[in-house]
């Protein structure tokens, strides 16, 4: 059986390298020390700060072993500068029915901030969108419902449009 890979962008592969990083230099050996105080203080069974300690260690251990797993997963894709066809990492620019545009950058599950314009290449939006061409019009059930949008950009710099 193949392995799952998971798209990703290079900067959001390097935000979660850098979490990961910054949990096992910084995170994980300040909470072995204070577990190791707390430890100190004598009977275990009713020390909170012990118990407080090693949930932190457990909530820490867990985040470090998911990290690795979604990178070592990670299937890094650079983002589309020109063209008309969407695809992953793409910017678009879309018009609905009203007029109103919105602009959106197709990124992978874990780099999603609908409220900063990405969204998930799972989202149903971007998943109408891929293979999509600038002028195309598209269907796409959004959390207010079905909604109609017309491509009228794709593929630029987010700053430029």
């Amino acid at each position: 059986m193949a392995l799952q890979r998971t798209p990703m962008t290079r900067q959001g592969f390097a935000h979660l390298k850098a979490e990961l990083e910054r949990l096992k230099r910084e995170e994980r050996p300040r909470i072995t020390r204070a577990i190791a105080e707390a430890r100190s203080h004598g009977d275990l069974a009713e020390n909170a700060e012990y118990h407080a300690a090693r949930e932190k260690q457990s909530f820490i251990e867990g985040r470090i072993n998911e990290l690795e797993a979604k990178l070592g997963h990670a299937e890094v894709i650079d983002l589309p500068t020109n063209g008309d066809r969407v695809t992953f990492g793409s910017t678009v620019r879309l018009q609905d029915e009203e007029g109103k545009e919105v602009r959106y950058q197709i990124v992978g599950s874990d780099e999603a901030e609908p409220a900063k314009g990405k969204i998930s290449i799972m989202s149903p939006l971007a998943r109408t969108l891929i293979g999509k061409e600038v002028g195309d019009r598209v269907i796409a059930q959004v959390p207010g419902g079905r909604k109609t949008y017309e491509i009228l950009a794709a593929n630029f710099r987010w700053g430029d449009s």
